[in-house]
């Protein structure tokens, strides 16, 4: 009791610290035009809080809607939607206080704005594909409700009053306020979604409790987001205008960069050198936590030859991720032999035999394990690789079929395809191999396992191993579930479900002037009211 006394006063002082705004710095001059405008490389699929699976589309969301937590520049928690929250002495139930807050049409938020998101996240008929995060949060009731087993009422959240959100969970999860800071969490107002029903989203009709609102979408063009006056800290919100550019062409983002036309973009694959000596105070490289793979096809549209472990591994070992990581992409990204983020916070990276290998090692042995499967000069593997439009990802497939064809012989296809089109043929399972990148959705090493569990809404490669499911479940109810993590790891490293290559580094431009920008936070997690423009 002792303990947990002195961890509820830890809690409260944590709580009293003040919602993260833009900051501006002792002598930084304010420009007059405060217009934030970057560069997205692929249009948003949804502005639907609990529909969007995008990366890119996460950021705009947390400008149009507010969870009950925010993370701050270095990624630690803070108040959003909620002013805090206590937890029950046996850990299990939840209950965040709501600040008093406006939605943008001038309605209250309420409670019971959350308990509706929260329902309609696992509703069968929502069909999202992150109904499934509701599970990892460990949500009452919330397997159940996924599957149709129950109704949507059953699930373990409640609005003891308006002000007052109550959450019940199966397990006691140290993260799970953490969990709160994702977009699938945040609430949305039953009333518009019914008035307008699928066109709820589009400019005019949607209604959010976030710094902005959507003022302006061109699909494949550009995406706007104004200052919302009716947003609880607008006063300190310094950004009026926050300009999402779509740019396919990472080096036409560039030009336009040095152009001045957007203040934010990625380094193209290869130019990290060049720009960090020539523009210093411009160009960065931090840790990011994401994970590029290849997922392999082993479920029932798949190819028969990768449903044999000995041609995922074969086919594993012989991409030189050395290559990739040092002369394709030179901005201090981490060759991988494992899926999640090497500087996620409290994990140690797995002990993978074929990591510790050489190249001319794992080439033999992949050399070795082809054959044995029954592929060769004779008999040469012919597969598709699907990647989605990015100069980066087609340089990567290029060096992968060049290893490919000189170590095993294989004939490789590569076909591009637009973001939408690519991620909806890996939900259909409708491809061979497949490019794919995971960015962990909290600071945790279960945001990545998580998703090779039979039940993730996620694991679209059709991997299913009943010893990986139990490592998971088993640490979901352990206080160091390390131990299960490198069990899991190494599981996948035998089963070979996906080819890991590499995990990021953000590697951008940033104009001098914008401040704010979390560098240091892992999950890079921002919100554009945090930002601010200098003279």
């Amino acid at each position: 009791m002792k303990t947990k006394l002195l961890l509820s006063v830890a809690i409260s002082a944590m709580l009293a610290m003040p919602a993260m705004a833009a900051t501006v710095k002792d002598g930084d001059k304010l420009a007059a035009d405060q217009t934030y405008t970057y560069r997205l490389l692929d249009d948003i699929k949804s502005f639907d809080p609990q529909i969007n699976t995008d990366i890119e589309g996460s950021g705009i969301i947390r400008d149009l809607f507010e969870g009950l937590m925010n993370e701050d520049s270095v990624g630690g928690l803070i108040p959003g939607a909620a002013l805090g929250y206590t937890v029950s002495d046996d850990n299990l139930t939840y209950t965040f206080e709501l600040r008093d807050a406006k939605w943008s049409n001038g309605e209250t938020v309420k409670a019971s704005d959350f308990v509706y998101a929260w329902q309609r996240l696992v509703d069968p008929k929502t069909a999202s594909e992150y109904a499934w995060y509701m599970q990892l949060m460990g949500v009452k009731n919330a397997t159940k409700v996924v599957k149709g087993e129950l109704d949507v009422s059953e699930l373990g959240v409640r609005a003891v009053d308006d002000t007052h959100f109550e959450v019940t969970i199966d397990n006691a999860l140290p993260y799970f306020a953490s969990m709160t800071v994702h977009g699938s969490t945040f609430p949305v107002l039953q009333s518009v979604i019914e008035k307008h029903g699928n066109d709820w989203t589009k400019p005019g009709n949607l209604v959010g409790n976030g710094a902005y609102t959507l003022t302006e979408y061109r699909p494949g063009e550009k995406v706007v987001r104004e200052r919302n006056e009716l947003y609880w800290n607008n006063e300190n919100t310094i950004i009026n205008k926050s300009v999402a550019l779509i740019i396919n062409d990472e080096n036409q983002a560039l030009t336009r960069y040095l152009a001045g036309e957007v203040q934010k973009t990625q380094i193209p694959a290869g130019q990290y050198p060049r720009l960090a000596k020539e523009l210093p105070n411009e160009a960065y490289s931090y840790p990011r936590s994401c994970s590029y793979i290849y997922w392999f096809n082993i479920g029932e549209k798949g190819p028969e030859a990768l449903k044999d472990v000995r041609v995922r591994k074969a086919l594993s070992y012989a991409i030189n991720r050395e290559v990739i990581t040092d002369r394709i992409l030179q901005g201090g990204q981490y060759q991988s032999f494992n899926f999640a983020h090497q500087k996620t916070a409290g994990f140690t990276l797995p002990d993978i035999d074929y990591a510790k290998w050489s190249q001319a090692e794992r080439d033999a042995k992949a050399k070795e394990l082809m054959a044995a499967a029954g592929y060769g000069p004779e008999n040469p593997l012919s597969i598709t690789l699907n990647y989605n439009t990015s100069e980066a990802h087609k340089k990567i497939a290029i060096g992968v079929s060049q290893f490919w064809k000189k170590t095993l012989g294989v004939k490789l296809t590569l076909a591009n395809n637009e973001w939408k089109i690519h991620t909806t043929k890996q939900q259909a399972g409708d491809y061979e191999i497949s490019r794919y990148a995971w960015c962990g959705d909290y600071n945790e090493a279960s945001t990545y396992l998580d998703l090779l569990t039979s039940w993730s809404g996620h694991n679209v490669g059709g991997y299913a191993s009943d010893e990986f499911d139990a490592l998971m479940k088993e640490s979901k109810t352990q206080v160091n579930p390390n131990a299960n993590y490198q069990k899991a790891e190494a599981l996948l490293a035998q089963d070979m479900p996906f080819a890991p290559i590499y995990q990021y580094t953000g590697v951008i431009m940033l104009k001098e002037t914008l401040k704010g920008w979390p560098v240091d936070n892992l999950m890079q997690t921002f919100y554009s009211r945090d930002l601010y423009i200098t003279e």
